[in-house]
């Protein structure tokens, strides 16, 4: 008889080399975003002052997207988006500082089922970051992490899987010193990588290392540390990006760049785009974005196809082959097909709803500095409130004939917004990006029939994310 000892040996080593098989050729991943970073706050996309010679060699060698969207038009919501490929008001992340649902499959969890270790860096804010949270890093499937629960400056107090650690130096590069260490060790072993990079920067207030303030030292200081900060984020990403070739990495690894939500007022740059962070006008959803991969992608190129974060998570599934255990409603479509040239038209709309509530209070630096003064002292410290009850669902359920705030909904070159005011008002605008790029002339009155089609497909997907946040689409899922 063979023993038991034998028979769980053979079932482990039968699983490692099942995950090495997976595994065998899938491309390495590297996610950067950047915190508040505007269309227009690139030197590739005109900006007349900013030194981002970094970004603009990537986006000359790559695929550049011209028309890329923030699923959300702040923090915390397009980085849930990332991770899941669902509009964020699914799990109920609606504003900066909500935490992700336990209950949500995301990226890194299913990218291991395929061989993959996992890792974030930088910026968290889908939940605590301290040890006995059920919203860290840890909790959604990253095996390494160092993350702050919010943005963060130069000098930062981080979490090392929960415990705080004092580093030293330009936030940004700090970001990607701890990612480079971590991707070098990961280089050296047979399977493949997801490092999820995400700045703290140019979020204000602005705090840029002297070195960077220096090619704006004509314009006043707060511009000076505005731009001083993205030009920071353009060293860091240079070092990430030249890392890759010595590492003998560079060919079969996916590095895509983008910004969580349109640009800051007054300091930041929308391009010729209406409205700011916070709006769901263009200005507000549209960022830079940049997708290398020298294996797959052998030339440069432009695409003005409009593309989304929730893009990120079906796309990356389906060049890994990797599937979720349970797999809720996903709002993005795969662009394998862009990627590789075969596709020029997107096939399926985009539905933003910004829903009318307050964010969560984070601050990163107090919170941080408790947990290091906490644990110097031999003590820890629980996870916050909102991220204790990050697996609950609405109670009452929310009502399937409410939409309140400002959505909008994106078929093909038309774009309907829909403005739900406090006194329960409904009023709606049609834009055509294709002649009206910057929304100035609403055209709703003159197009009745394409007004009337497009709210229909608004309030079925309207209904249907109402449907997710209630939790229907959990069936089988279970908080980790």
């Amino acid at each position: 008889m063979i023993s038991l000892q034998r028979v769980l040996l053979l079932v482990v080593l039968t699983a490692i080399f099942s995950n090495a098989v997976l595994a065998a050729g899938k491309p390495n991943i590297v996610l950067v975003m950047a915190d508040d970073q505007g269309w227009g706050d690139m030197a590739y996309n005109g900006h007349p002052l900013l030194k981002t010679p970094n970004f603009d060699k990537a986006a000359a060698t790559g695929l550049r997207f011209d028309r890329f969207y923030a699923a959300a038009p702040v923090c915390s919501p397009t980085r849930a988006s990332v991770l899941t490929g669902r509009h964020p008001n699914r799990s109920g992340v609606f504003k900066w500082g909500y935490p992700l649902r336990p209950q949500e499959s995301t990226l890194a969890e299913v990218l291991k089922t395929v061989g993959y270790s996992t890792a974030h860096f930088g910026k968290w804010h889908l939940g605590s970051v301290r040890r006995a949270s059920p919203a860290h890093p840890g909790r959604n499937g990253f095996d390494h992490w160092l993350s702050a629960p919010n943005f963060f400056d130069n000098n930062a107090v981080l979490s090392l899987k929960g415990k705080a650690v004092k580093t030293s130096g330009e936030s940004s590069m700090v970001t990607v010193d701890a990612a480079l260490e971590w991707i070098g060790r990961e280089s050296k072993r047979d399977t493949p990588f997801l490092a999820v990079v995400w700045f703290g920067s140019p979020h204000s207030p602005h705090r840029a290392a002297s070195r960077d303030r220096k090619p704006y030292a004509g314009q006043p200081l707060k511009n000076q540390h505005f731009l001083g900060e993205v030009t920071g984020m353009d060293r860091a990403f240079g070092k990430l990006r030249d890392a890759l070739g010595p590492l003998g990495i560079r060919d079969n690894t996916i590095l895509w760049y983008c910004s969580d939500n349109g640009a800051l007022p007054r300091v930041g740059s929308a391009g010729p785009f209406r409205g700011r962070k916070g709006k769901i006008y263009e200005g507000g959803l549209l960022v830079p974005a940049i997708l290398e991969w020298p294996a797959r992608i052998k030339s440069s190129r432009k695409t003005s196809v409009r593309c989304n974060t929730c893009d990120i998570y079906p796309t990356l599934l389906e060049i890994t082959g990797a599937t979720a255990k349970h797999q809720p409603e996903v709002d993005g479509m795969s662009l394998v097909g862009l990627i590789d040239g075969k596709t020029s038209k997107r096939t399926r709309p985009m539905g933003f709803w910004d829903y009318p509530v307050r964010g969560i209070s984070t601050p990163s630096a107090k919170w941080m500095g408790d947990l290091l003064a906490a644990q110097r002292n031999g003590d820890d410290l629980p996870p916050h409130v909102s991220s204790q009850k990050a697996a609950e669902l609405p109670s009452p359920r929310h009502r399937l004939d409410r939409f309140p705030g400002h959505s909008a909904w994106i078929d093909g070159h038309w774009k309907l917004h829909r403005i739900d005011g406090k006194n329960g008002n409904v009023r709606f605008e049609l834009y055509n990006l294709e002649s009206d790029p910057s929304e100035k002339t609403n055209v709703a009155a003159g197009h009745p029939e394409r007004t009337g089609q497009l709210k229909l497909g608004l309030n079925a997907w309207l209904k249907s994310v109402v449907g997710s946040y209630n939790g229907d689409d959990y069936a089988g899922a279970s908080p980790r």
